[in-house]
């Protein structure tokens, strides 16, 4: 990764312009109008990718400086996916107020936060915070990242087998940040019988060992009050989505009823393996780029902060996920087969498709500041 100008610097003349004395001008304009930040610097073109290290994929807590690597990763798949200049920060912090503060303070140099790999339910708190105090888009890629690339493929999946979201039971193993996300994303989109289990069984209202973010997870799922272990819920669901490693028991795979859709997503060993997935579904996706129908936040995070800078979007809303998810499953609607429910990340299509539809829905949601 570097850092470069985009403007020579060749002369005494050139970097007059570029620094003293001429920069005062820029920065008199600013001060007297705050809102041509977005027009004189890099703020709306730039996001901070955050992380405190403390989630990192398939490592775990791992801290500030061994996580640093992987968000220059993440800077240079926004840069080749989505045209985005980013920025990697690794915080040294751990409580929430110390960062939810550190960020505040940071983002008046960017045009959005994209937080990444932050432990859960403290990552839940942080971007709500956030929300609340900053007029720019705050995006968790662990949670919507995915939940809008399974949406996409789940919509596909249906097409295939002729179904509609709305006829689908799923249950989703795995109640942390992806899990919570995928379930929000997918009742918004119209699935109405939702079930999420975490390492004790089904979200049910009626547990009394849930968090805050559990309880109102079981408030908008499980409508059918179903109690039990995964293996349980299981019997008879269309879809199976994993978010949360581990193994899923054969037999339990082969109690969902016919021609269901299994996405296991645990990387680099999903919850179940394709293998078997096969035997019983009519669509396997995995979070693995060596299968068929990858899922991979990099279909969406670069396309979706793409769109919201490109209006100078002051949030980005459950409509924009939901139209990121549609223009995503667009991108192949004429190539459908149960091998191909999703694009690659290298289709070329997909970076503007998803921008153009983020950028009209923030339009549409009265979000968009241009």
């Amino acid at each position: 990764m570097a850092v470069q100008a985009t403007v020579p610097v060749r002369n005494a003349d050139d970097l007059s312009l570029a620094y003293t004395p001429g920069v005062a001008k820029v920065c008199s304009a600013i001060a007297e109008h705050p809102e041509q930040v977005h027009d004189y610097t890099w703020k709306s073109q730039v996001v901070a990718v955050v992380t405190d290290g403390s989630a990192v994929l398939g490592l775990g807590d791992i801290g500030p400086e061994a996580s640093l690597p992987v968000m220059e990763g993440k800077a240079i798949l926004f840069k080749q996916f989505g045209g985005v200049d980013a920025v990697p920060i690794a915080l040294d912090c751990r409580d929430v107020d110390d960062l939810v503060e550190t960020v505040a303070r940071l983002a008046p140099s960017f045009g959005g936060i994209n937080l990444e790999d932050i432990s859960a339910p403290r990552c839940f708190e942080i971007e709500d915070r956030l929300k609340e105090r900053l007029d720019i888009p705050v995006f968790h890629d662990d949670q919507h990242g995915t939940a809008i690339v399974t949406l996409a493929a789940l919509r596909n999946a249906a097409r295939v087998s002729g179904r509609q979201l709305g006829e689908l039971r799923v249950v989703i193993s795995g109640a942390g940040a992806a899990g919570v996300a995928i379930s929000r994303i997918l009742v918004e989109a119209g699935i109405g019988d939702v079930v999420v289990c975490d390492r004790k069984g089904v979200v049910s209202a009626d547990r009394t060992d849930l968090t805050a973010v559990k309880r109102d997870l079981a408030g908008f799922t499980n409508k059918a009050g179903r109690t039990g272990s995964l293996e349980t819920a299981l019997a008879g669901a269309d879809v199976f989505i994993g978010v949360s490693g581990g193994t899923v028991p054969e037999p339990a795979v082969a109690s969902m009823a016919p021609d269901s859709f299994i996405f296991a997503m645990a990387n680099p060993n999903p919850e179940i393996h394709p293998d078997v997935a096969r035997k019983y579904a009519s669509v396997v996706a995995t979070g693995r780029s060596d299968y068929p129908n990858q899922i991979n936040n990099v279909l969406a995070f670069p396309g979706v902060f793409a769109g919201a800078l490109q209006v100078r979007a002051s949030e980005i809303t459950e409509g924009m996920k939901i139209a990121a998810a549609e223009a995503l499953a667009a991108v192949v609607a004429d190539e459908l087969s149960a091998e191909k429910v999703i694009p690659s990340p290298f289709d070329e299509r997909v970076a503007p498709a998803v921008t153009s539809a983020v950028a009209a829905a923030a339009r549409a949601e009265g979000v968009a500041r241009r």
